[in-house]
C-alpha cells in the first residue's frame, strides 16, 4: 500500500508511510496522485487532496469537515441524533442572544469557544459575571445545559467501530472531565448502548477517526462532541495499538466490496427467499 502522511506522529508503526511536510504538498502533486492514502493532512489541506487530485485521505473528509468545530458537531449530531444532544442553544453575539441565553438555560450552564481542545475554551458559568467574560472572548455564542455529571465516556472511533472506551473522571472539585487536565480513567463497565449510540453516528455521518465524548444521566446518553484529533493517553493505559487498526480498516477500504450472496427465490430473481 502506498502511503504519505502529514503527520510523522500519529503514523508511528504504520509501515511504508512516507511523511510529506504540509507546507511541500503542491511541490509534490505527482506523488500524491499515485498514493492510496493521504494521512492526517491538516485541516486547510483536505478539500486540495479530495476534490483537487481525488486522493484518499485518512480521517475521512467528512470527519474532518464534521468535526471542524464544536458549532459544526453540534449541528450534525442535531441531524441525525438529537435526542441525544444536551440542550445547546448557538447563535451570533447579539445583544438580544446575550441575554436571553441564561434565560432559558439557567445558572449553572456549560458555554465553549468554539475551537479548542482538552478542555480549553469550556467554561462553567455560575452567574451573570462568568457569562459576561465568556461574551467578551468570543463573537459566536455557543452555551449548554449543565449536566449533573462528575464523569464523562471518551469512545475512540477507528474505521467503522469503536475500539476502545473509558470513563473520565475529574479530580474532586473539578470540572474539566479531561485526562490532560488531572481527570482519572476506567476502562471498566463501558455501557454497550452508548457504544451502539456512537458507531451508529460515526456511520451515518461518515466519521473514521475521531474520539466522542459521552455523558450518561439516568440512563441516557448524551453526545457533548468529537474530536478527530483526540489524545491517546487513555488508549495506551489499555493496551491498544493504534497502528495496526488503522493499517487493517485502510486494507479494507482498498479491498474491492464482495455484495452479500442470498439464496434467490425462483419466482422473482431479483429477490432473496423471505425468511
Amino acid at each position: 500500500m502506498r502511503l504519505i502522511t502529514f503527520c510523522p506522529f500519529r503514523a508511528l508503526g504504520i509501515p511504508g508511510a512516507r511523511y510529506l511536510k504540509p507546507d511541500l504538498m503542491f511541490t509534490q502533486l505527482d506523488a500524491l496522485r499515485g498514493v492510496d492514502f493521504a494521512l492526517f493532512p491538516q485541516h486547510w489541506q483536505v478539500d486540495a487532496l479530495d476534490h483537487g487530485l481525488g486522493v484518499r485521505t485518512f480521517p475521512s473528509p467528512a470527519t474532518y469537515r464534521l468535526g471542524h468545530d464544536k458549532v459544526t458537531v453540534t449541528r450534525a449530531l442535531w441531524t441525525v441524533a438529537p435526542g441525544n444532544v444536551p440542550h445547546t442553544i448557538i447563535a451570533a453575539r447579539t445583544e438580544e442572544a446575550v441575554a436571553s441565553i441564561p434565560d432559558a438555560l439557567g445558572y449553572p450552564l456549560v458555554a465553549k469557544i468554539p475551537r479548542g481542545s482538552m478542555g480549553s475554551g469550556v467554561h462553567l458559568v455560575e452567574g451573570p459575571a462568568d457569562w459576561r467574560a465568556y461574551v467578551a472572548e468570543t463573537p459566536v455564542l455557543y452555551a449548554q445545559e449543565r449536566l449533573p455529571i462528575r464523569r464523562d465516556l471518551r469512545l475512540v472511533v477507528i474505521g467503522e467501530q469503536v475500539v476502545c472506551g473509558y470513563w473520565r473522571e475529574a479530580p474532586e472539585g473539578g470540572f474539566h472531565n479531561n485526562v490532560a487536565r488531572g481527570a482519572e480513567v476506567h476502562h471498566d463497565d463501558v455501557p454497550p448502548a452508548a457504544v451502539a449510540l456512537v458507531e451508529s453516528i460515526a456511520r451515518r455521518l461518515g466519521i473514521d477517526h475521531a474520539g466522542f465524548d459521552v455523558a450518561e444521566v439516568g440512563g441516557h446518553h448524551y453526545v457533548l462532541e468529537f474530536n478527530p484529533l483526540f489524545g491517546t493517553a487513555g488508549i495506551a493505559a489499555a493496551g491498544i495499538q493504534i497502528a495496526p487498526l488503522i493499517l487493517d480498516y485502510l486494507h479494507r477500504r482498498l479491498a474491492p466490496s464482495t455484495p452479500p450472496t442470498f439464496p434467490r427465490n425462483p419466482d422473482h430473481p431479483g429477490l432473496p427467499l423471505a425468511g
